[in-house]
């Protein structure tokens, strides 16, 4: 099984960025233990600040790859290409937010991913991760 996670916008500062609310852990950190978790599955991993490069991704692996899990972080609001991109595809997409985004300010409570994804997982840290993986075995 082949899981791609794509994630988006200032995640590459996991560890750095606003500890109280996404932890201390670098998102490699992270991925390193999903690694060793999850051995029966190759794992690949995608982080971009630049939207058009997540959807050249989501174009790019989303007919070969039997999951995705998408961080689109705050493209997620704002972004109709993102989720054109997710319907356009046919690999399953598995939404994740690191955070509970609906404790957040009222814009985070639109996602532009969610009607054409397989579900959504947040608000349990990275461990949203570990979720999304599992949701695909």
């Amino acid at each position: 099984m082949k899981i791609m996670i794509i994630n988006g916008p200032n995640l590459n500062l996991l560890g750095k960025r606003e500890p109280e609310v996404y932890g201390n852990t670098t998102f490699e950190e992270y991925f390193s233990h999903l690694q060793m978790t999850f051995k029966e599955v190759q794992l690949a991993y995608f982080q971009s600040n630049i939207e058009g490069e997540l959807i050249d991704k989501l174009q790019e692996v989303g007919f070969t790859y039997d999951g995705i899990i998408l961080n689109a972080a705050a493209y997620t609001h704002t972004s109709v290409g993102l989720g054109d991109a997710v319907k356009a595809i046919s690999t399953p997409v598995v939404e994740v937010h690191i955070s509970n985004t609906f404790k957040r300010e009222d814009f985070r409570h639109i996602s532009h991913i969610s009607a054409n994804a397989k579900g959504v997982i947040l608000g349990f840290g990275l461990k949203s991760y570990d979720l999304a993986i599992r949701s695909f075995l």
